[in-house]
């Protein structure tokens, strides 16, 4: 069986990982094995946290909405009912933005939701 030198695609394998592991702290960022580990670990935190961020800004959205709903005597669930009701569709995103930069036009809506829910009585 012939001999096998690998040593060019050994080097620019780890080169690569290298590459990926600058700006690691310590060894991580100078040693192989230590940096293949830190990359991996790394990439599947990042592909975890691309889907977990999603979550995390709805829950912000919603609790800037209830926020803002309490400070009008109306919960959360009743004034995305009230919406509903009302066929208004804007997403959370777009309530939330409302709700900080423009409380008047957010008030707008709420009275519309109460409408709405006591006309549904």
């Amino acid at each position: 069986m012939a001999r096998v030198k690998r040593g060019n695609v050994l080097k620019n394998r780890h080169k690569k990982i290298l590459k990926f592991a600058k700006g690691f702290r310590g060894s991580k960022s100078t040693l192989f094995i230590s940096a293949n580990q830190a990359v991996i670990q790394s990439w599947r935190n990042a592909y975890r946290d691309r889907r977990k961020r999603k979550r995390d800004f709805r829950r912000l959205w919603i609790t800037r909405i209830n926020a803002a709903c309490r400070a009008q005597d109306i919960s959360y669930s009743r004034f995305i009912n009230g919406l509903l009701k009302a066929e208004v569709q804007l997403n959370r995103k777009a309530l939330a933005e409302l709700a900080v930069k423009d409380p008047a036009a957010f008030d707008g809506l709420i009275s519309l939701a109460k409408e709405k829910l006591a006309a549904a009585k």
